[in-house]
């Protein structure tokens, strides 16, 4: 297609609710946020470079805009003097990055320090709790540079133990933290945690981690996104690949407007990777639903009732778990799972279960009225835990997700493991989740949203009757 012939500016488009990554070919072109909380109180996005508008030639091509492409954007040029160019199908931290409960908890992937240790030993289960250490730092100093506020509301992460069953459990973890990890976590009654913190009516006890954060999951991604520009990094929304072929190590990206010709690039679409966007990701990653609603603000009354004396993240211990905090305008914040498929995901059964959720852990505020309700996709690995990986050493191509739902924090440290990657600095990256890629499902591909609802039902049971 001539430059005289191509559509430069797509036109922006509504967001569209029933959007699904495995049914979809792509998240589509231009599309607007999600109706979020964090979108509609952040004000005004940044400035950005505006849509590829022509043919174009850089070194680093990262596609996705979220918080993974925007950290390795500004590591790329704070580290080693490199200028990336960021390539966004929609409107800039359109999925994960608007979407998600802004909360910051000292974890990456879904499984626990005892799971890392059945998994991978002792030895390498220590070495990657300092990773996820180090990365939490890397986070705080992110967020205090000054040069942005997303908020943050630092406190600890409480681990609110859903029913009285769990607390055996929970107190072994804990005590595994400390142990053999040196953190200093620690088990709280359900007394304490009703004095002192907060009084949800489910909690039968609490652990308390020193490292939690919560965060405004939109002025994060804005500050990162004026920070990277800042770094001399340029950004396009409205600029999917549509296209990829690589000719003498060269690739190059089709977008509507141009063709981006790169010499690496780098993949941080999380939950919304398009299945045609590259063989190296295809069926990697398993996408699920979470829905999120925040409520009017809380009167006088109703917080004293909820007993909120904190901002800090809170997450039930439930395999489909509910995360929640108090929000600093007076609202209250809750997610949780929710449909299976994209078709399904207005589907009012769903708002309905997560609103008894909220009722169950504060009474009060059953029936209060909503703010905001949205959800989005989660990018959760086959095996639970995120890679940051060169799928092939002749192929200048890296990816960094699978966080599955705990990347707030540990996406700023993926994206500065993924420049570091590209930049050919892989000393020391010897951790299972830089030396191996995303597993695959292989034959059970097609069969995975089957196994998926079996998984519920039996999660369900799991959760709340066993």
């Amino acid at each position: 297609m001539t430059d005289s012939l191509r559509r430069k500016h797509w036109p922006k488009s509504s967001y569209d609710p029933r959007y699904d990554p495995l049914v979809d070919s792509g998240p589509g072109h231009n599309r607007d946020y999600a109706p979020t909380y964090w979108v509609g109180t952040a004000g005004e996005p940044p400035e950005d470079d505006g849509p590829v508008s022509g043919d174009m030639d850089v070194d680093v091509a990262i596609v996705g805009s979220g918080y993974t492409g925007l950290s390795c954007a500004i590591h790329l040029a704070k580290e080693f003097g490199i200028k990336a160019t960021v390539l966004e199908a929609n409107t800039v931290a359109w999925g994960c990055s608007t979407r998600n409960g802004g909360q910051a908890q000292i974890s990456s992937g879904r499984l626990k320090r005892s799971q890392w240790i059945d998994r991978w030993g002792v030895d390498v289960a220590k070495k990657m709790h300092a990773e996820v250490s180090e990365g939490f730092e890397l986070f705080r100093d992110l967020i205090g540079c000054g040069e942005f506020d997303c908020e943050p509301q630092d406190g600890g992460h409480f681990y609110i133990a859903h029913k009285p069953g769990v607390m055996a459990k929970l107190n072994k973890e804990c005590q595994l933290l400390n142990d053999t990890f040196g953190y200093g976590s620690r088990m709280m009654s359900r007394e304490e945690l009703h004095e002192n913190h907060v009084r949800d009516q489910e909690a039968a006890g609490a652990m308390w981690e020193p490292d939690g954060v919560s965060i405004h999951a939109a002025k994060l991604a804005f500050g990162y996104q004026n920070m990277a520009r800042k770094l001399g990094a340029s950004i396009h929304p409205g600029s999917p690949v549509m296209g990829w072929k690589t000719i003498d190590g060269v690739h190059h990206l089709t977008t509507p407007g141009g063709i981006v010709r790169a010499r690496s690039v780098a993949l941080a679409t999380a939950g919304y990777t398009p299945a045609g966007l590259s063989n190296r990701t295809k069926n990697r990653l398993m996408p699920i639903l979470s829905n999120s609603i925040v409520t009017r603000p809380l009167t006088d009354e109703e917080k004293s009732e909820c007993g909120f004396q904190t901002c800090s993240p809170l997450t039930d211990t439930r395999t489909l778990r509910h995360y929640y905090r108090y929000l600093p305008d007076g609202r209250v914040q809750i997610g949780s799972r929710s449909a299976v498929t994209g078709k399904d995901a207005e589907n009012p059964k769903h708002l309905a279960a997560l609103r008894q959720g909220l009722a169950r852990k504060f009474p009060v505020l059953d029936d209060i009225d909503l703010d905001y309700s949205w959800w989005g996709w989660v990018d959760v690995s086959h095996d639970m835990m995120p890679r940051i990986f060169q799928p092939d050493p002749k192929q200048t191509i890296y990816y960094a997700m699978g966080y599955g739902g705990n990347g707030v924090m540990y996406s700023a440290q993926a994206g500065r493991r993924m420049a570091q990657l590209v930049a050919g600095q892989n000393q020391g990256l010897d951790l299972p989740i830089f030396t191996s890629p995303l597993p695959s499902h292989g034959v059970l591909t097609p069969f995975r949203r089957l196994g998926q609802r079996f998984m519920y039902v039996y999660y369900h049971l799991q959760d709340e009757k066993l």
